[in-house]
């Protein structure tokens, strides 16, 4: 097996968490098979981006100091085939791009440039929903009209159009490399067979996709009503709620393991004339894209979006379908609170029992005349000598036995 790199910079919302969950789960029968995904934590890899564009995020940033590194040596010293996966590799400079490439790689190294894209009618919803879901308050109307500005200065039009404008990204990362290198992985339409993704992920990176299946783990999306009550709860959280609490109770425990992907719920769209001016992008970015001559794992079809669906507004939706998420999110965090509860109580009962223990202690002879014996060796030199002389002999048995 030739000695190759296979490095995978996005797009967000493309399937990526679902790609690096199997490469990271299986990491131990890749590594049988010559194929190196170099990860002690699932983060791994999201830690080795921060770190290579000194990103500030939240903290993490602190924690993700040297991890770059780290794993580009692990990457250099493999002999055969390394992935390198994070989403949020696409918004790298060209100058952090071209580092990152010459980090990775030594002499005779085959690196081959990997970017998933998806339709812009389906990525510009996701990624207001991940904002959402990291505890912004932003309105859709506001959010789409600070992509729509050509301008681009928002913070939230900087970030969307560096992760999400897909032949920029090609662009920046794959200037260096020839075409034939560039891989552009298309996440199939609506209505596709549920492992055709992974099927075209698992044939470029050389896995066998009935071998290393998915696992059940699924980055499922909110409807509107869910959305919009995670708007309005974001405000009223964010001046009181610490990110990390954020994170396990509303993020990880009501979003994604309860509210993402409720039945029934309305999904998320655009409004029409903005389906309009999305569309248009997608046509020319596939225009731009075919004229480049990369190599296609799928087919650029699939970034051609389909015909505009009723369009229900996540900023005036109906306030009963709000209101039942709502109770659903305070039914979880009731139960939560509940069996937080349940470990309190426990766990008093067990410092009851300790304190009682100790009181028992403290009540024998022997444990009375030690302290006496301390209290005098504070004021008597002679008794001070002594206790010392006890100690030393209880520190001599103690390392004896």
């Amino acid at each position: 097996m030739s000695r190759r790199v296979l490095l995978h910079v996005g797009t967000p919302k493309t399937g990526t968490s679902f790609v690096q969950d199997i490469l990271f789960t299986h990491g131990e029968t890749l590594r049988e098979r010559g194929i190196l995904y170099a990860a002690d934590r699932p983060d791994a890899h999201f830690l080795a981006a921060l770190d290579l564009m000194q990103l500030p995020w939240g903290g993490l940033e602190r924690e993700a100091a040297g991890t770059w590194e780290a794993l580009a040596a692990q990457v250099r010293d493999w002999p055969d085939v390394a992935i390198v996966s994070h989403e949020i590799l696409g918004t790298a400079s060209r100058v952090q791009a071209e580092q990152a490439i010459a980090d990775l790689t030594t002499p005779g190294t085959e690196l081959h440039l990997v970017v998933s894209a998806r339709d812009l009618v389906r990525q510009v919803p996701a990624e207001w929903q991940e904002n959402v879901k990291h505890r912004r308050s932003k309105t859709y109307g506001d959010f789409l009209a600070e992509l729509r500005d050509p301008a681009r200065t928002s913070e939230v039009a900087q970030w969307f159009w560096g992760v999400q404008e897909v032949p920029d990204v090609l662009a920046r990362w794959g200037s260096t490399l020839p075409p034939e290198r560039v891989h552009v992985v298309t996440v199939p339409r609506p209505g596709a067979a549920p492992t055709l993704l992974w099927e075209r992920f698992a044939g470029l990176f050389g896995i066998d996709p009935e071998e290393l299946t998915p696992s059940a783990r699924a980055n499922a999306s909110l409807g509107v009503p869910e959305s919009a009550m995670l708007r309005r709860l974001n405000e009223r959280l964010n001046d009181v709620l610490p990110n990390h609490h954020y994170r396990s109770l509303v993020r990880e425990m009501v979003v994604h393991r309860n509210l993402a992907g409720r039945p029934g719920t309305t999904r998320l769209g655009l409004p029409p004339e903005v389906h309009a001016w999305a569309a248009d992008l997608a046509a020319s970015w596939v225009e731009e894209l075919r004229a480049r001559g990369y190599d296609v794992v799928g087919d650029l079809a699939d970034l051609l979006p389909d015909e505009p669906r009723p369009f229900v507004d996540p900023d005036a939706p109906d306030e009963a379908a709000v209101a039942d998420a709502a109770l659903d999110a305070l039914t979880i965090m009731t139960a939560e609170a509940a069996k937080l509860r349940d470990v309190e109580v426990e766990l008093h009962e067990v410092i009851q029992d300790l304190m009682g223990q100790i009181d028992a202690l403290h009540a024998t002879p022997g444990y009375r005349a030690k302290e006496k014996l301390v209290a005098l060796s504070r004021r008597n030199p002679v008794a001070r000598a002594g206790y010392a002389g006890y100690r030393r002999l209880r520190g001599s048995s103690s390392r004896s036995t």
